[in-house]
This record gives structure tokens, C-alpha cells and sequence, in this order.
């Protein structure tokens, strides 16, 4: 996806804030069930439980919607 580290100010332990909170999430909601065997198997429960995670997950912070549900009311509400 040619994703590149950003190396243009100094790191702040807030900028990674989100996305440990979503690996933390994905290990103890989904992969801790399984007996991970190769990075195929891997790859492929990550990529699953993305697809929950944004479309089917709700969350008390996004108001009881799903992820994709609350960007796109946010979207609509900003465009009005």
C-alpha cells in the first residue's frame, strides 16, 4: 500500500495513541481465539476481523453506529 514513515517533527506518544488501542482491541476481541499457524492465517484473520470491525462492530463512542455508519453521518452533518 506504500505506506511511509513520517519523519518531519518529533514523535509524540499521543500520535500512536489510536492505533495501539486497535491492535489491543484486535488481540483480545479476535485473534487471542485462534492458534495463529503461518502469516497467511494471519493475514487473512486480520483482514476479517477489519471487515467486522468497520462494518458490523458498534462502540458507545460512535453514538451506537459502526465505524463506516459514523464517518458517514459525520460526512452528511459536515455537508449540510
Amino acid at each position: 500500500m506504500n505506506f511511509k514513515q513520517s519523519m518531519s517533527r518529533k514523535g509524540n506518544c499521543l500520535d500512536n495513541a489510536p492505533m495501539e488501542s486497535f491492535f489491543s482491541l484486535l488481540k483480545r476481541e479476535y485473534l487471542n481465539n485462534f492458534e495463529i499457524k503461518n502469516i497467511e492465517m494471519l493475514t487473512k484473520l486480520t483482514k476479517d476481523y477489519l471487515k467486522f470491525f468497520n462494518n458490523q462492530r458498534i462502540s458507545l463512542k460512535t453514538k451506537g453506529m459502526t465505524p463506516i455508519e459514523y464517518r458517514n453521518h459525520s460526512l452528511k452533518n459536515h455537508l449540510i
